[in-house]
């Protein structure tokens, strides 16, 4: 008969194991799949379930992060210039996250995953990285389309952004925001940075996916660390869990290789979709 104290290891490393193969199929952006996953299974409350979702993506976005690294498509002022105000921010959303109740927090998670799932099906429908945060290898994204003036414009020469007062300040609003959603919220972040970055620079779209991954894995572990100040790490479930997502991930990169994006994107579109709906139904619940 199976150890009691087994059973919560093994089903949390079955649930790394699946967010890690979501990560391989969707790409980093999968990681926001970790924490309603540790809220419905291992029954976690949203505050101590953070901590743990976070490690995950501190661990995926960094893998990521370093096949970009390799393939020098960082643009490493503006991942630091993000990352610095998201570490700044994050302590704070990690703050405000303690100060609010559990129904909140949990409304905000399903508006999130809505906004991340209505993408994720616009990409489907649009067979090409609009966003960009999906790709969890830097080197293989597709390029794209010329914009008009972009605030970070890149000096074609060079392949760097060209530093402006208007790109330094949307670069320091979108890092400080982010990081403190990834402190409110236990989530990376990417689906913040990335749209952004593509709102406002003409930068290739693996060089945006790899320095948004740069940026993620920095506050993603600020924002855990923050949290250890404010509760108990489960251990005996977080091990488990963050080793799952990365052995998960790397067998899914193989397994999915082949898969044609746009499936991937419906797949994951309604999970985020079926995920926040079952939240909403606990809040109502407790209405």
């Amino acid at each position: 008969m199976l150890d009691p104290t087994l059973a919560p290891m093994l089903l949390s490393l079955t649930l790394g194991l699946f967010v890690g193969l979501m990560l391989a199929m969707t790409g980093a952006g999968g990681a926001i799949l970790s924490l309603p996953l540790l809220v419905f299974f291992l029954h976690m409350n949203m505050l101590d379930a953070a901590p743990i979702a976070l490690m995950a993506v501190t661990v995926s976005s960094g893998f990521a992060a370093m096949l970009g690294l390799h393939k020098g498509v960082v643009r490493y002022k503006a991942a630091t210039l993000l990352a610095v105000f998201g570490v700044i921010f994050a302590p704070l959303g990690v703050y405000v996250a303690h100060q609010l109740p559990e129904m909140v927090l949990k409304v905000l998670f399903s508006l999130v995953l809505v906004v991340v799932a209505v993408r994720a099906f616009q990409k489907y429908q649009t067979p090409t990285l609009l966003i960009g945060d999906d790709c969890d290898d830097p080197s293989g994204c597709d390029e794209d389309e010329a914009k008009p003036a972009p605030a970070c414009a890149v000096n074609p020469a060079t392949s760097k952004l060209f530093w402006t007062a208007p790109c330094t300040k949307r670069l320091i609003l979108t890092g400080g925001f982010s990081g403190f959603i990834s402190g409110l919220l236990g989530v990376g972040g990417g689906f913040i940075i990335v749209p952004t970055l593509h709102s406002i620079s003409n930068l290739e779209t693996k060089m945006i996916v790899a320095t948004s991954l740069a940026v993620i894995a920095l506050v993603s572990m600020v924002s855990a660390l923050s949290y250890v100040g404010h509760a108990q790490i489960e251990w005996a479930v977080a091990a488990p869990f963050v080793s799952g997502a990365f052995f998960g991930m790397l067998m899914g990169r193989k397994i999915f290789h082949h898969l044609h994006t746009r499936y991937s994107h419906l797949i994951f579109a309604c999970l985020a979709l079926l995920i926040a709906f079952g939240m909403l139904v606990q809040v109502f619940q407790l209405l």
